[in-house]
């Protein structure tokens, strides 16, 4: 894939006129937390049909499950079946960052972890109990791995606990940072599993369950003000006794030794995680360098354009270079799904720290060239350049990413 197709391009065009129509309008509201972000998302969802594709996608898979598990599924010819999704969701993903990053990073959490996680995990049961309203946005989801003495130490550094409690578990804990976790319908929970045994306990297995609002025991903290990524509630979630049926540990057995628990589970979701960054930093590339180069020929100084000036080509120069290479980026990826190939964790890592780290340079240089406009809200350079800072913490710092890509390369 080196370029976007025919239609490819009219969905792109479709996305920036719902964009223009239900999304600049309110960004004020969306960046002071005024409006959340999930009846605008709704909307989206029912202007573009995804809702009804997705609805159809769920079931269709539950059929395919409980004919499974019925003995009764026929033997079909293997292949993809993403039927080119894959270009629309990389476009609707870079082009709502490219004006609301939080919208997209919402949208994110509550499809590809929490609605994924359920998916990969749970069983029949499990799935027709939460995928149903998940995947149609009905329902918010949220994915909570992170604590306040966690951070890139998520697994060793993990306090959450569950005990068993006769065929029950309690769970206690904390959580911080999660994305949609003031607002969230449904909760995936990452959980060590506390059995009094004297093992070290950075090494205890760690269980995957799911809450929903309004559970005893269950604070959803208010949502935190944030330096980016407005648009999006991010907050704390605290657990004091929350009792949880075995229905609702995914998979509803405990992991054995030869299977392994959650953490693989964990490190498959950074994965798709961390491709996904590259869509978001195309996104405000993209709209970095449209604001840049019209204020370039509009902004006169000295009797000119400033478009004269040698070094204000010289930053449009490099950030067309920067938003060829984060495209290629999302094309290489797109590519590699299309063919049913699996990016590894250490390419994935790779993908999110150098489209991360370009995004926020082209945002930053936008901010310069707008000069004294750059730091006013109204011109939204600022914006965007405050979104792009979250993307080298977000999906993991990059510092962690460096630590994946040298361990791939040295396995």
């Amino acid at each position: 894939m080196i370029e976007w197709s025919d239609t490819d391009l009219m969905i792109r065009q479709a996305i920036r006129d719902f964009v223009d129509k239900e999304i600049r309008p309110h960004l004020d509201q969306l960046e002071s937390g005024e409006l959340p972000p999930y009846d605008i998302i709704r909307k989206l969802f029912a202007a573009f049909g995804i809702d009804t594709m997705a609805a159809q996608a769920t079931e269709k898979m539950l059929a395919k499950q409980r004919a499974k598990e019925a003995g009764e599924l026929r033997a079909e010819k293997q292949g993809s079946s993403s039927n080119g999704q894959e270009s629309m969701m990389a476009l609707l993903a870079s082009e709502l960052a490219g004006v609301s990053l939080g919208i997209i990073a919402s949208i994110g959490v509550s499809l590809g972890l929490t609605a994924a996680t359920i998916r990969s995990k749970g069983t029949l049961a499990q799935k027709e109990r939460w995928l149903p309203k998940l995947a149609t946005f009905e329902h918010v989801g949220a994915w909570a791995i992170t604590e306040p003495d966690s951070g890139s130490d998520a697994f060793g550094g993990m306090k959450s606990y569950v005990r068993r409690d006769g065929d029950d578990y309690l769970l206690n804990g904390q959580k911080t940072f999660i994305t949609n976790g003031p607002d969230a319908d449904v909760i995936v929970v990452f959980a060590k599993l506390d059995d009094g045994g004297a093992g070290e306990k950075r090494d205890r297995k760690v269980l995957t369950f799911v809450l929903d609002k309004g559970m005893p025991g269950l604070t959803q903290g208010k949502a935190f003000k944030k330096m980016g990524m407005m648009s999006s509630p991010t907050g704390e979630l605290f657990f004091d006794n929350v009792r949880l049926g075995r229905d609702r540990l995914l998979g509803e057995t405990e992991p054995s030794v030869e299977v392994g628990d959650s953490k693989d589970e964990v490190r498959s979701g950074f994965t798709v995680e961390r491709i996904g960054v590259a869509s978001l930093a195309l996104g405000i590339i993209n709209e970095c360098h449209r604001l840049c180069v019209d204020y370039a020929k509009t902004r006169k100084l000295w009797g000119q354009e400033i478009g004269r000036f040698q070094l204000i080509q010289l930053k449009l120069a490099k950030m067309e270079i920067a938003r060829i290479n984060v495209q290629n980026m999302v094309f290489a990826g797109i590519e590699k799904q299309r063919a049913g190939k699996t990016i590894s964790l250490a390419e994935a890592s790779a993908m999110k720290l150098y489209s991360s780290e370009a995004a926020t340079e082209v945002a930053m240089e936008a901010v310069q060239l707008f000069g004294g406009n750059g730091y006013m809200a109204e011109y939204r350079v600022e914006q965007l350049a405050r979104d792009a800072k979250s993307l080298m913490i977000y999906a993991g710092s990059n510092e962690i990413q460096v630590t994946h890509i040298a361990k791939g390369l040295l396995a």
